[in-house]
């Protein structure tokens, strides 16, 4: 076979010249490694670029912006922490050469400036455009009095049973707020003009956009609209009079607060994990304050109440233009509206299945490769669910990291474990912010019969596997999907996943050998045919990059993957690279790795793309001197998923399965030059560019038709 190519009449986009390379003789220079935390705030402004995109659908830019929102939020929570940590036990440790109190300073003004831009582009753009669109985000002082009647209805119905002021003075303690909440700083004056200070939270159990009836045709600053609404804390703040009765509402303003939520367990010293991880999940909440954001105009003495009895530090503390909490948007965004979305998605049935009733008997004719979203999820589903029904199925084994609000899969276990077949799911209660979800689909298993197992000590169960066992013909025959993505439908319709569904014999074993690891006291240190992490994942993805270097300028390489941070790897990328070896790198998120670097990555690309869908799923292509060798799986080469997790990546035996990856998915990703963005090796992105008889190419896009 040749190398990886692109479809016929696709073109692969070569990057811009890099900016300021770095000149290095050794690849230990801390130079040639990007901060982590910078590379992902780097890739928020990719997000955010998505929403300033007018090609991109008024809804799906609405989405865009909540979706920044959220992951701002959650890198607050978890990596401005860890670097406040480091500050504050005064560690020394470098990151990419960056000090950790420098890096503090640098990632708070970077976030900063893209909250900035982002609420800016909200108000100055989105906004008005709704408008333009029929779609009205009004102001209390915009509505009439017949509907502000009818809002002040809803606020008595609905809104104020569900609030609670919290006073504070010399006999009331200062109420402590939860993580993320929005809340009112309240001033109010009593009868005998004495001034009081209480917070009231807004309520997150409702919808926080609260449609109002707008009168056709009336005169004022809002003409006719077919849809409008006011964001739930000016309802609360227009109709404060009926929670402070008797008192003069004097001053209101809007307060958020983003806390520490990194969860600590040392599993060694926790007798019963699912427990001591429920309650670590309930601190959360109440973590220390990691950012304070206020209303722009909050008069300076109630900022400084709230700094100092939220324990929050000053320069943590910053104003926003309404509204502060973006993430809130992606309610807003699911408005229905289709003519403002994205066109419904239309998943295919794979020409192996369609038609089928027998999924067992369609998996023994060939091994089947799902690209979901494209392919539908439907299959996978099938696969456990059929087993669970199916009379000659007598075990079913499962992962589970991630799987949602009402999951099918949960209810196909049960079911199977009802019914008399051994069940078992390794339920990882580790994974982040899943905490709470995981632990009560691990206790309706539990009751179910279902022989739960939550993970290893000292490592996550990240794999994405299961196996189901079957009689046939008087013989027991393995069957196995090996995927990238968490065992989610409602995800799969949004993540780019892969999922290999086989029953070849040498990965029936080797994935009976890692359920035996999980769950009984097996030393595996070998497997067949997976590379699984930390065993023989490092180790195996070493030796393969070291054989392409061996070849020098006939090697090839292409990775995608989600994240590249492992320092290890990314030096054996720079040596393959110095040897001559082609390297593409498909690099979603946050990549240490510099490209463009004279004599040490001139031969390495990166690029990331941002578009309709997460980019989610692992790919590892190795030429091997036109012996093609290609991995899925659920690994990305940072540190922790070589070191810390469970991982499994699997080898693509199929030769027709082969040609799809190369082609028609790698191919089309490494032809797109709408959402491509090149990483620069002074860290920065720039979009790919064509000429004017190019074709435009969306690799999504491409891949829906």
């Amino acid at each position: 076979m040749s190398n990886p190519s692109p479809r016929k009449g696709i073109h692969p986009v070569e990057p811009g010249a890099s900016a300021q390379p770095i000149a290095s003789s050794s690849l230990d220079d801390p130079r040639l490694y990007i901060n982590r935390d910078m590379s992902f705030l780097e890739f928020e402004r990719r997000v955010m670029e998505e929403a300033m995109d007018e090609s991109t659908p008024l809804l799906e830019r609405v989405k865009f912006l909540s979706i920044l929102g959220s992951n701002l939020d959650e890198f607050d929570m978890v990596r401005v922490s860890a670097v406040k940590r480091l500050v504050e036990n005064e560690v020394a440790e470098l990151d990419a050469g960056v000090p950790p109190s420098v890096l503090l300073d640098r990632v708070w003004e970077t976030l900063r400036l893209l909250m900035v831009e982002a609420r800016k582009h909200l108000n100055e753009k989105i906004i008005p455009a709704l408008a333009a669109a029929g779609i009205w985000l009004l102001n209390y002082s915009d509505l009439s009095l017949p509907e502000r009647s009818a809002v002040e209805a809803y606020f008595t119905e609905t809104v104020l049973p569900l609030l609670t002021p919290m006073a504070f003075d010399s006999r009331r303690p200062f109420v402590q707020t939860s993580n993320l909440s929005l809340s009112l700083a309240v001033l109010v004056r009593d009868g005998q003009g004495e001034e009081r200070f209480a917070q009231l939270e807004v309520p997150q159990t409702i919808p926080q956009f609260v449609p109002v009836r707008v009168r056709k045709g009336r005169a004022g600053n809002v003409q006719k609209a077919d849809q409008s609404y006011l964001l739930l804390e000016q309802v609360i703040s227009a109709n404060l009079n009926a929670v402070f009765q008797d008192m003069e509402i004097v001053q209101v303003y809007p307060f958020r607060v983003t806390r520490d939520a990194e969860i600590y367990v040392r599993e060694a010293e926790a007798s019963d994990l699912l427990d001591r991880i429920q309650h670590e999940v309930s601190r959360r909440k109440f973590g220390s304050v990691n950012r304070l954001g206020v209303a722009s105009e909050m008069p300076e003495h109630m900022v400084d109440l709230l700094i100092n009895n939220l324990k929050a530090i000053r320069g943590d503390m910053y104003r926003a233009i309404h509204p502060l909490a973006l993430s809130r948007f992606i309610e807003l965004s699911k408005i229905e509206r289709p003519d403002l979305l994205d066109p419904p998605l239309q998943p295919r049935i794979p020409a192996a299945l369609a038609g089928s009733n027998d999924i067992f008997a369609s998996i023994r004719k060939n091994d089947i490769l799902l690209h979901h979203p494209y392919d539908s999820f439907q299959p996978v589903l099938d696969f456990i669910q059929k087993s669970a029904t199916d009379p000659d199925v007598l075990a079913i084994k499962i992962t589970l990291y991630r799987v949602g609000r009402e999951p099918p899969i949960v209810d196909a276990l049960i079911d199977a474990s009802r019914s008399g077949k051994k069940v078992t799911a390794v339920v990882e209660l580790k994974a982040r912010f899943d905490e709470e979800s995981n632990i009560k689909w691990a206790r309706a298993l539990e009751d179910a019969g279902v022989h739960v197992v939550y993970g290893i000590a000292g490592l996550k169960v990240h794999c994405k596997i299961a196996l189901v066992v079957r009689r046939e013909a008087g013989m027991f025959r393995r069957y196995v999907h090996i995927g990238t993505g968490n065992y989610n439908p409602a995800i799969a319709k949004v993540y780019t996943d892969l999922g290999l569904l086989s029953c070849e014999a040498n990965l029936g074993v080797d994935v009976t050998d890692l359920f035996n690891y999980f769950t009984g006291y097996s030393g595996q240190t070998s497997f067949r045919k997976l590379l699984v992490g930390p065993m023989t994942l490092r180790g195996g993805i070493s030796a393969m990059i070291r054989r392409e270097t061996d070849r020098g300028d006939s090697g090839r390489l292409i990775f995608k993957m989600n994240a590249l941070l492992d320092e290890d790897m990314i030096r054996l990328l720079y040596q393959a690279s110095q040897a001559g070896v082609k390297v593409d790198l498909i690099v979603r998120g946050v990549c240490a790795l510099r490209p463009g670097v004279p004599g040490i990555s001139e031969n390495i690309r990166v690029r990331s793309i941002v578009g309709r869908f997460l980019e989610h799923g692992r790919i590892y292509y190795f030429g091997n001197g036109g012996r093609e060798e290609i991995y899925i799986g659920s690994a990305d080469l940072r540190s922790r998923n070589l070191n810390r997790r469970v991982e499994v990546i699997c080898p693509i035996q199929d030769e027709l399965l082969k040609i799809r990856l190369r082609d028609e998915i790698l191919g089309t990703l490494l032809a797109d030059n709408v959402k491509a963005r090149f990483l620069m090796s002074d860290g920065s992105y720039q979009r790919a560019t064509r000429s004017q008889s190019e074709p435009a190419i969306s690799c999504q896009q491409a891949l829906l038709l």
